[in-house]
């Protein structure tokens, strides 16, 4: 596999490009190409430049081989990387703009018992270049004159973010730089499984983008039955982790909890959330399972779904019950790779 030209940045692009013997304004055009989702072939610079290229780098590093269109207007992907994994990804269309949700690797170690991406463990990591190539296509679908196509990113595909963490921030980096797709450090959003250490590293990176954790429960026996990096790192350990978070970015924290059938969502469960984060500065986002087929996990009904609401909300906590987008087409992460690759 060649390298990776979205990696790089436009200083690192600059000096290639004068380690060619080219002028400089060709890496302002290549950049630019780049950034408007082109390939290297697709873009107009001199044929002796792009041969160079090509020789190095991959033309197209992540192409959309499948999309499926929801009838609420999602939009998932299938994305064929240049050694031939796929990986996969989500176009959520909400009235102040397009969020795309993104993967980091292919598959995923965490073991997670209600996640797709996990079923076939990790088998590598994205670089920050392919992470960054999948914002690219999909704006370039979206935009219209001149207006951005997406407007805020997720790093909630498939792949533990953290996990992936230099490429994960270089590629953090790179998508809200001024010069390139710019999208704002506030308009991303990060999830992780908890990884502490991680947690503490990004605090320190002055980026600022939205922490969000996968919680799933209010025990730390009751987290392990269904994430198995509960053994290694404690709710205690992570929230110090999102605190020390909140002292250097002044971001609030949010904790996603998929609210699972006979597992995490009765009073007892709506009282222990309360205990643990009343009066932290955070937000609980509830989901509704989105089922997967390899696993015995269901989820519950919208009326019950939306009486542990009630519960959070008369407790205190500020928390939202997330709209279900992309149900009819597979929306929960993992799920399109999966079938394809079982044919």
């Amino acid at each position: 596999m060649k390298k990776i030209i979205q990696d790089l940045s436009f200083a690192e692009l600059e000096n290639l490009i004068l380690s060619f013997g080219e002028k400089k304004f060709r890496a302002r055009q290549l950049y630019e190409g780049l950034t408007r989702g082109k390939s290297i072939s697709g873009i107009n610079v001199p044929a002796a430049l792009r041969e160079k290229l090509l020789s190095e780098y991959e033309d197209e590093p992540v192409k959309i081989i499948k999309t499926l269109r929801s009838e609420d207007g999602t939009e998932k992907y299938l994305y064929a990387l240049a050694d031939g994994n796929v990986v996969e990804g989500v176009l959520m269309k909400y009235k102040y703009g397009n969020t795309q949700c993104v993967s980091t690797q292919v598959g995923c170690r965490m073991g997670c018992k209600f996640c797709a991406s996990t079923l076939g463990g990790l088998i590598r990591n994205l670089t920050s270049g392919e992470i960054l190539a999948q914002v690219l296509t999909v704006n370039a679908l979206h935009s219209v004159q001149g207006r951005r196509g997406v407007t805020n990113v997720v790093l909630m595909g498939s792949g533990e973010p953290l996990d992936n963490y230099g490429n994960v921030v270089g590629f953090l980096k790179n998508v809200s730089v001024e010069a390139g797709i710019n999208i704002s450090p506030r308009n991303i959003s990060l999830s992780t499984s908890g990884l502490v250490p991680k947690i503490y590293a990004l605090a320190d990176e002055g980026l600022a983008v939205n922490l969000t954790v996968s919680l799933h429960a209010v025990t730390d026996e009751e987290r392990a039955r269904t994430m198995p990096v509960a053994k290694k790192y404690s709710i205690s350990e992570i929230l110090k982790a999102c605190s020390y978070y909140f002292e250097k970015t002044g971001r609030r924290y949010i904790f996603e909890y998929a609210l699972i059938a006979g597992e995490n969502c009765g009073k007892e469960h709506a009282e222990g959330l309360i205990n643990l984060l009343k009066g932290r500065p955070c937000h609980v986002n509830l989901i509704r399972l989105n089922e997967v087929k390899e696993r015995d996990l269901s989820t519950i009904t919208e009326k019950q779904a939306y009486a542990f609401l009630g519960l959070l909300e008369k407790g205190g906590l500020s928390a939202t019950l997330r709209r279900r987008t992309g149900a009819d087409i597979g929306g929960a992460c993992g799920q399109l790779r999966a079938n394809y690759l079982n044919g």
